[in-house]
């Protein structure tokens, strides 16, 4: 998928192409080194960026321009992921199943913040919390970034959290189907977050039970729009799942629009506004 900022300051938008990349419950991070070509499209003319990379871990990060160094904050993004990836691993010490599981667990009280936000999104979505690790990920660094800058955009993987002052579309990456580069879903700013996810079962590395090219969540938590769209995805198995799929999203509470698409076929609950956008691909299929 792709993220396209309406600027309040020139006509042309400035674009970011999200991969939509398929996620299940054992999420598998694309290789250090593989090229995520998405990132090449970015002319930054009114946001900085920079990338994170821990182990297998690795994110896009864009940030309003402000006196605070650009390194700062990468440090500071840095550290939070360091956390969440140490927070993750404790709560796998505490139970394999944390990491395991394909269904639901649940976690004590005592368990860290992102990981009780993971298994949470799980019970919701019934899947496993690896379910939403991409997003939490992405929540939790958004989060802390946003205690330092007024615009942010995370994007892990192809999940997506981000505030921004203007309207943002974000545009469809279906891979081969032909919908990919043509459609977008009009997004409005303002001061609470949005999360965006995306999952897929003919694009990238990542094991998904279904057969959807993409299979979108929106959602103010990252998590649960993360294990929604997961879930939902594992049900795509043909256009004539489609109604399913989106039926089962819709009635997530928490859940703001889901999007299916299988080819040419495409299906849109809720709070979803449709628009057209025109992207050049340019290399490889993604993740």
């Amino acid at each position: 998928m792709l993220l396209c900022r309406q600027s309040q300051r020139r006509r042309d938008p400035w674009q970011i192409t999200m991969d939509g990349a398929g996620k299940s419950n054992m999420r598998r991070s694309s290789p250090r080194g593989e090229e995520r070509f998405y990132r090449q499209w970015v002319p930054a003319e009114d946001m900085s960026t920079f990338e994170v990379h821990v182990e297998e871990t690795d994110l896009f990060i864009a940030v309003s321009r402000t006196s605070d160094p650009l390194e700062m904050l990468r440090e500071e993004a840095l550290r939070a992921v360091e956390r969440c990836r140490e927070d993750i691993k404790a709560a796998i010490s505490m139970d394999a199943g944390f990491g395991e599981s394909l269904e639901p667990v649940e976690v004590p009280r005592e368990a860290p913040r992102i990981a009780r936000a993971m298994a949470e999104a799980g019970r919701a979505a019934g899947v496993g919390p690896m379910a939403a690790v991409a997003g939490a990920v992405a929540g939790e660094v958004g989060y802390r970034l946003l205690e330092l800058v007024p615009e942010v955009i995370v994007e892990n993987g192809g999940d997506i959290f981000f505030r921004t002052a203007g309207p943002t579309v974000v545009g469809l990456y279906a891979g081969r189907s032909p919908l990919t580069g043509r459609i977008g879903f009009r997004l409005g700013g303002g001061e609470e977050p949005l999360a965006v996810a995306t999952s897929s079962g003919t694009v990238g590395h990542s094991l998904s039970l279904g057969k959807a090219d993409a299979v979108t969540a929106t959602s103010r938590s990252a998590p649960l729009a993360d294990a929604v769209a997961t879930a939902a995805g594992n049900m795509v198995q043909g256009p004539e799942t489609i109604e399913a799929a989106m039926a089962f999203a819709d009635s997530i509470r928490g859940i703001l629009g889901v999007v299916v698409v299988v080819g040419e076929r495409m299906g849109i609950r809720g709070e979803v506004e449709m628009v057209p956008v025109s992207v050049k691909q340019r290399g490889g299929k993604g993740k």
